[in-house]
């Protein structure tokens, strides 16, 4: 049987390698991106210094190869379902039994005026870098558009060069439609120390290019021109599937699926940030675009392919980023603000940019999410204590348990449950790292 995957990130090598594990199937991978599998989330140390492309390859380039997998570097330009072939920009055509698309996301480009310039990008593949890389040089100032995850990459990127940075946030703070107000407010001071020039509430309105049709400034929804010669789009990306026009395969956003990622095509599946689940799972999005819900997704339709029908299966939400020298992690669902069910204790260090936050209901005090900026948490711990639906007392009462900092780091669980005790009437008391902690309720 020849299975063909299209793309090469994350989904579909995880998909390649294990079906190769569990089969002798023939599997053939196609990218336009690259020739072999990188990691993506590595792109913006390779344009700050801190690595080489090369660093960025999981796997050796004889490892395809030898384990049978067939890389070919080219565009798919349509599928024709009825003859299960694919066409590729450089005039050849592949057949397949079974196919798997896994082609990615591609950035969001709004339609601001002069958004075609040059200058004018997002930031999202091999060849974005590549680009950013050549539009950078020599420039006296850029403008980043969007406050979210990658704007606040490509601000940290540009500031490794020495390059000042104005940073455009439409929301009243940074990454307001994800983060609480108090996180996102520590964020965006923690983004102006570092010498960022951010502007909150501001949109981009304009981008005006110079003679020879390179950016040369920008003008906000406040009517104020910021000349700069770089602009980065970093508001969101998309499921990469135009491709699909015409092609009988159902999309909306990304590529329907159901739960065993199948679509509506039989022998044809979609998995990473292009897919979108008709039915997606409770408190869990129809498009997932993060790296291990692409490597979970990639590893369930390998399984599905070889004989091993089996439905996606998550876990617990999870997700972690680096603002600038600031770690978050986060667990389960802690929405930007509380629903009426729900109560929230949350712990903040003075001056250090440390602090926890802990979302549970407000009868049964049953936890469900965790944000956590520069203390390193268990997955482990916090998965299980979620889906066994734990208290936050009870958590609090083992929160040793779940700290994996390195030794001689600061531990803060004896602040952390002082506080919780100051506020909720309790008496939380550590007696040890092992976790030995006991609750005695203030009379």
């Amino acid at each position: 049987m020849h299975i063909v995957i299209i793309g090469n990130g994350i989904s579909g090598i995880t998909a390649a390698r294990h079906i190769r594990k569990m089969s002798d199937h023939r599997i053939t991978v196609i990218s336009s991106e690259s020739e072999y599998f990188f990691s993506r989330t590595a792109l913006m140390y390779v344009y700050m210094g801190h690595m080489k492309f090369e660093h960025t390859k999981p796997y050796e380039d004889w490892f395809w190869k030898k384990n049978r997998i067939e890389l070919v570097k080219d565009l798919v330009d349509s599928i024709d379902i009825d003859s299960s072939t694919l066409l590729l920009n450089s005039g050849a055509r592949m057949s397949f039994e079974k196919l798997i698309i896994g082609t990615g996301s591609i950035s969001n480009k709004p339609d601001y005026p002069g958004k075609n310039v040059t200058g004018v990008q997002g930031l999202y593949s091999k060849q974005d870098l590549e680009n950013m890389e050549l539009q950078t040089k020599n420039i006296e100032r850029a403008v980043i558009v969007g406050g979210g995850l990658i704007g606040i990459e490509m601000a940290e990127m540009l500031h490794s060069r020495n390059i000042p940075v104005t940073f455009l946030v439409r929301e009243e703070n940074f990454w307001d439609p994800v983060l609480p107000e108090q996180e996102a407010r520590l964020i965006g001071n923690h983004i102006i120390e570092h010498g960022i020039d951010l502007r909150l509430k501001t949109s981009l309105q304009q981008i005006i290019p110079d003679k020879n049709g390179r950016v040369k400034a920008v003008i906000t929804d406040k009517g104020e021109s910021i000349d700069c010669g770089f602009v980065g789009l970093t508001v969101g990306v998309s499921p990469n599937i135009e491709f699909l026009l015409n092609s009988g395969i159902e999309y909306k956003r990304g590529v329907i699926v159901n739960e065993f990622l199948e679509t509506n095509i039989p022998a044809i599946y979609a998995i990473g940030d292009c897919a979108e689940f008709i039915n997606p799972l409770p408190g869990r999005k129809p498009v997932e675009q993060v790296w291990y819900t692409g490597r979970i997704m990639g590893e369930t339709v390998a399984k599905t392919i070889c004989g091993k029908r089996s439905p996606y299966s998550p876990g617990i939400w999870f997700n972690s980023a680096k603002f600038f020298d600031i770690e978050y992690l986060t667990y389960g669902g802690v929405s930007p603000r509380l629903k009426e069910d729900e109560e929230t204790f949350y712990w903040e260090l003075p001056n250090r940019r440390i602090l926890l936050r802990l979302n549970y209901k407000n009868l049964s005090h049953t936890l469900i999410g965790v944000n956590s900026f520069g203390i390193r948490l268990r997955h482990e711990c916090f998965a299980r204590w979620l889906e066994e639906k734990k208290t936050v007392e009870f958590v609090l009462e083992h929160l040793h348990e779940a700290n994996f900092d390195p030794e001689f780091f600061r531990q803060y669980e004896e602040q952390i449950l002082r506080k919780f005790n100051d506020e909720k009437g309790t008496q939380l008391r550590c007696l040890g790292r092992r976790g030995l902690l006991h609750r005695v309720f203030a009379s």
